[in-house]
């Protein structure tokens, strides 16, 4: 097999997917069977710049590079020979934000990421004019948001576009986006389409939409449309890679010019993809430092919903979402607490050192051990590093509260914060379940899975649907990119059918079914959860005012005893944990010193 793969890489046969989370750049090489061979990664930070956050377009080059010359090594290691050409390639990455450009293509302001909130009265203004609801992370909520309060720099704007479309034409040329990005950015017409077999048709932005956004901007930007890139569907001719592009990537030379490359994609695109969730009344739940949900749906929502948004897949679907900015940071917080008090322990005793992944085990299987009480013991946790739109709270804070009579234990701890993680997440697919949408079976994926058992139980007890995990759940959003970058070979079927038949077609399945003593019990929890919101006012009111986060909701914090932080597992590179890189999760033993955790980092 290896001199197999080994050939496929000196023919240019092989596929590359590059991600850009919110913590790593990753990359991911698969061969012709669409598994994945190699991988490399680069850890980056997000800025908190004059009160946003950001990244700096010299930290995108120089991280995409790291990424992609890690892979490289990785392949010459296992291997021995560096790729020079690829099949195909896509770039994918965090959704949202804001990068305005001038008619020289310099960018105008400091790249504006999903995190910032800043653009309250924009997107409620935007969302009341359109009839359709539009978050505060959107493209156009940002550029709106810069008209209202009189930014100079719009009056020199030419072009706006998301962090994979800035990525995707440094590499191609192309000002384009995949409509699954491009949805995160205006909203798309989601008319019903005459196409084929295999033929999702066309998607363009909303053009009643444009007209009626066009109105509210004003003489501030003469034309919208001009400002907003092409839209294309999987599948569609994204261009391919110039030499331009190439010395870019790969300054070293070695990388020729000519790839094909699909259109870029967000992340969710590529959750949807790699969880083979595109088809109707399928969805998938990504569980990292945010976590969201994605229901396919099979017709429009009947009325506008703040907490859902509506965007789509790859191929053009409408797909509600539920998008909360915190996800499963504090669960490692409290992780790290435990293994540091594991490593303490074996440092005293001179006992074996447990990995990170054994912290996660242990604690999570108190979360549902007998005697753990299913509404968490009176117990209650937030998750709130940063503000969370979906419950109104615009400065968040982690707490845990319980009353002097609650039931403190072990796994009611755990079990308080696996459902705090998901109660924001329930509370927004509520609204679904009010429209009467109706869902098979949510695919979960994101490193929290990982470990079995208890995560996935409990998720299917919050949103009360059937939670299932793929074999290949794990792969991540560089491996969707690499298919979505594979399907340009394959467009004689519809995205859907490629996926089920040729991709995942022989994985096997693990479905949790919702029990019924946990559903009532997460009630039960949620119920307490919604009362309590008020609290979280009072303590950002009352914590004072420096209170600048030193880290994106706290998710790239790093404990000095621990080396990295062991959140990492929560949303681990599941390009990195295939059989291409068995070594996953070694416990770290110096000689001479304490035994020490290895630990991964959190990404979107």
């Amino acid at each position: 097999m290896s001199d197999d793969r080994r050939q496929q890489v000196v023919d240019g046969r092989t596929t590359l997917g590059i991600e850009l989370g919110s913590t790593r750049i990753k990359a991911c090489l698969v061969d012709e069977d669409l598994v994945t061979i190699a991988a490399g990664s680069h850890e980056w930070e997000n800025e908190f710049v004059e009160g946003r956050w950001t990244y700096s377009l010299d930290a995108v080059e120089t991280g995409l590079r790291a990424a992609y010359a890690a892979l490289v090594a990785d392949v010459e290691a296992r291997y021995g020979v560096t790729p020079t050409s690829y099949r195909a390639a896509g770039v994918s990455a965090m959704m949202h934000g804001y990068l305005a450009f001038d008619a020289d293509g310099e960018l105008l302001v400091p790249f504006r990421t999903w995190r910032n909130t800043s653009t309250g009265p924009a997107a409620a203004r935007l969302s009341e004019t359109l009839g359709f609801n539009i978050p505060l992370r959107w493209s156009i909520a940002h550029l709106y948001q810069a008209v209202l309060d009189d930014e100079p720099h719009v009056a020199r704007t030419a072009g706006i576009t998301t962090l994979a479309g800035y990525v995707h034409r440094r590499l191609t040329g192309r000002d384009v986006l995949g409509v699954g990005d491009a949805s995160g950015v205006f909203p798309i017409d989601s008319s019903p389409v005459d196409s084929g077999p295999g033929d999702p048709g066309s998607r363009d932005w909303d053009g009643e939409k444009l007209d009626r956004a066009q109105a509210l901007l004003g003489g501030a930007v003469p034309d919208l449309r001009a400002l907003l890139p092409e839209v294309l569907v999987a599948g569609d001719d994204a261009g391919a890679l110039t030499d331009e592009g190439a010395a870019w990537l790969d300054p070293t030379g070695s990388l020729r010019p000519g790839v094909p490359l699909c259109p870029p994609e967000g992340d969710a695109g590529t959750g949807m993809v790699a969880t083979n969730a595109v088809a109707p009344r399928t969805g998938n739940v990504s569980v990292g430092t945010s976590i969201f949900a994605m229901v396919v749906l099979e017709q429009p929502l009947g009325t506008a919903h703040e907490e859902l948004d509506v965007v789509t897949t790859p191929s053009g679907d409408a797909v509600a979402m539920v998008h909360c900015n915190n996800g499963a940071s504090e669960i490692a917080s409290w992780a790290r607490v435990f293994g540091r008090f594991a490593e303490a322990s074996a440092a005293r005793t001179g006992t074996a050192v447990i990995g990170i992944d054994d912290v996660y085990a242990t604690l999570l299987a108190e979360a549902v051990a007998d005697g753990t009480d299913a509404d968490a013991g009176g117990l209650l946790s937030f998750n709130y590093l940063a503000g969370e739109p979906v419950t109104h709270v615009e400065d968040g804070r982690p707490l845990l509260l319980r009353t002097p009579d609650a039931r403190f234990t072990l796994g009611n701890l755990v079990r308080s914060e696996v459902h705090g993680a998901f109660a924001t997440l329930a509370i927004g697919m509520d609204v679904l379940h009010g429209e009467q949408v109706r869902v098979d079976r949510m695919t979960a994926h994101g490193g929290l899975f990982r470990t079995p058992g208890a995560p996935q139980q409990l998720l299917a007890a919050a949103l009360r649907v059937p939670v299932a995990l793929e074999e290949t759940a794990g792969e991540g959003g560089a491996w969707g990119i690499a298919l979505l970058a594979a399907y340009l070979e394959h467009t004689d079927q519809h995205l859907a059918d490629f996926l089920a038949d040729t991709v995942f077609g022989g994985d096997s399945v693990q479905v949790a079914e919702p029990e019924p003593l946990d559903v009532a019990g997460f009630q039960t929890y949620l119920d307490r959860y919604r009362a309590a919101l008020p609290v979280q006012a009072v303590a950002a009111a009352t914590t004072g005012p420096d209170r600048a986060p030193s880290g994106a909701a706290g998710a790239e914090q790093t404990d000095s005893a621990a080396g990295t932080d062991p959140a990492e597992h929560i949303d681990a590179d599941p390009a990195e944990h295939t059989d291409a890189d068995p070594a996953t999760h070694p416990a770290e033993q110096t000689d001479g010193a304490a035994p020490r955790l290895q630990t991964e980092e959190v990404t979107r």
